[in-house]
């Protein structure tokens, strides 16, 4: 049984989301406003959280940076605004999955099952060797208790962005296509529409001042490179 903590003011949406979630492996706790959502998430350990963006009390981008500062848990956006931007910008705030509303509640349950999938352990397939950490100048990564230290403090990661960072590391001085990078995270192949790859390569340089793409470099037609030499 997975615990959901669901943030949603909508109470007609929050009564069907419960409903169908709960005939499933899910457990579903309802948080009707975005001021009080930090406290619950703390107090409920949940091991998913559905947000909706326009919440009394807190807009749901706070309510995801705060969580996405203390966890990685994965979050999901879903919301009623049509705005390209929204998407961006919830990604990244750390967001791991983006749905518009009006939602099927068995795309929400698919969506769901794959965020979980995706924040399960590293599976044997990401760790090449039997060492626990890498190291990269001021980069460190620990496979063990997957934690990333970043000039001497530590960097909170979704699981998705430490799993990207780990596929490129453990390839440093590589170019990985896209398609490469998907088999690893995921086991599929890359559609040539998929741009979940490049959102969370913008946040993994944002977060590790990479402005100028020299420590993930950009390598056009090929794919992306970690550069173990830039990491100082």
């Amino acid at each position: 049984m997975f615990r959901v903590m669901l943030v949603e003011d909508d109470a007609r949406l929050a009564a069907l989301v419960i409903e169908y979630l709960d005939g499933y492996e899910f457990k579903v706790d309802l948080v009707t406003r975005g001021d009080t959502a930090l406290a619950h998430f703390h107090a409920s350990s949940p091991d998913v959280v559905v947000l909706d963006l326009m919440l009394p009390g807190l807009d749901g981008m706070v309510v995801c940076r705060q969580i996405r500062d203390v966890s990685k848990v994965p979050v999901l956006i879903l919301t009623a605004r049509e705005d390209s931007y929204d998407e961006v910008s919830a990604l990244e705030q750390g967001a791991d999955d983006f749905v518009n509303k009006p939602v099927q509640p068995r795309v929400l349950l698919a969506r769901l099952r794959a965020l979980l999938r995706r924040a399960q352990p590293i599976p044997a397939s990401l760790q090449s060797d039997g060492t626990q950490d890498l190291a990269f100048g001021a980069l460190q990564i620990s496979r063990g208790d997957r934690t990333v230290q970043w000039r001497g403090q530590s960097v909170v990661l979704s699981n998705t962005e430490f799993k990207m960072l780990l596929v490129l590391a453990e390839a440093a001085g590589q170019v990985l296509s896209r398609d490469a990078i998907l088999k690893k995270l995921r086991g599929i192949e890359f559609d040539g529409l998929d741009r979940s790859i490049d959102n969370v390569i913008s946040r993994l340089r944002r977060r590790f001042d990479d402005a100028d793409s020299e420590k993930i470099k950009t390598v056009w037609g090929e794919g992306y490179l970690f550069s173990p030499s830039t990491w100082i």
